[in-house]
């Protein structure tokens, strides 16, 4: 049971193992219409079971009684969930006879929830990894039985930590099921005292604040590429941050500048925060394609410019 991109390595990694898995169905979303155009699309995880040859169903909601039967019906001895986006009744859960088992995105128990990816770079954690557990009717509270970490550097994004973690999704999925298999499986317990959250993400989320952190506002950055992305409202509107780095001191830089100003000079431009300068390095302002920060400056023919805090 998948929808997105980040579902797609954990089924060709279990399509991958006929020798440990026969997949005898594949759960994913309805088809939805997407895009400006709001062009019907198939989700991506039934694009990839198609070219594999396997079964699809795609229930609105799979905790209708008629999809249980169906799901029953089915006699699969277990089933893995991995962002699928439909919430599971316990009778969905007793029906495997195995249970669910979910590949989560963080190192459980931080960031149960929607968005673990963009969290962990967002409060500038050093480390994300993904978690396999199983599934109860709580979200994400499940014992936890196998964990990987892999590093946040300084320069990764959420993109990037996404395709990171989904590989890795994969290979976990594969190792947890061999040892669900054999019975050697081990299931920790999650502390309650240590859980965060990650809720979901909204567009408004991406207006920079410029009163924060150099630091606190490029985690921001890094963390909405590519949604929703982060942007500051300007005097020109809303200018999208694609790129930026921040510098403590810049030199030239007036001592009384306060959150928002700005300084142009050598065909840099850098935005004041809270304990130093933000350089913008790519921006794509309103109705605009993205571009380095000298092609949009030299679209302003000297007009007034500035951020507003």
């Amino acid at each position: 049971m998948g929808t997105p991109d980040f579902a797609v390595p954990s089924l060709r990694a279990l399509a991958a193992r006929p020798d440990l898995a026969n997949i005898v169905a594949v759960y994913t979303q309805p088809d939805r219409p997407s895009g400006r155009g709001q062009k019907i699309t198939e989700p991506p995880i039934k694009i990839v079971a198609k070219e594999l040859g396997l079964k699809i169903l795609q229930p609105e909601n799979v905790n209708d009684p008629d999809e249980k039967r169906a799901l029953v019906d089915i006699m699969a001895d277990v089933v893995v969930v991995v962002a699928y986006a439909q919430f599971l009744s316990q009778a969905i859960l007793n029906t495997p006879r195995l249970g669910c088992i979910n590949v989560h995105s963080s190192l459980l128990p931080k960031y149960r929830g929607a968005a673990p990816i963009q969290y962990a770079i967002w409060q500038g954690e050093e480390e994300s990894g993904v978690s396999t557990m199983r599934l109860v009717p709580k979200m994400d509270a499940g014992p936890v039985l196998l964990q990987k970490s892999i590093p946040i550097t300084d320069e990764m994004t959420a993109s990037q930590l996404h395709d990171e973690l989904a590989k890795i999704g994969g290979e976990l999925i594969v190792d947890t099921l061999a040892l669900v298999r054999d019975g050697k499986h081990v299931e920790k317990e999650q502390d309650e005292a240590q859980v965060t959250y990650a809720k979901l993400i909204k567009k408004e989320d991406g207006l920079i604040d410029w009163t924060k952190t150099g630091r606190e506002i490029i985690n921001q950055i890094r963390a909405f590429d590519p949604w929703p992305g982060t942007f500051g409202r300007s005097t020109r509107g809303m200018i999208k941050i694609l790129k930026a780095k921040f510098h403590a001191n810049v030199s030239g830089a007036p001592s009384s500048a306060t959150a928002g100003d700005i300084l142009s000079q050598a065909g840099g431009l850098w935005v004041k925060c809270a304990d130093g300068w933000v350089e913008l390095l790519q921006v794509q302002p309103e109705g605009r394609k993205p571009m380095q920060v000298q092609e949009f400056l030299n679209g302003l023919h000297n007009a007034h410019f500035g951020f507003n805090a």
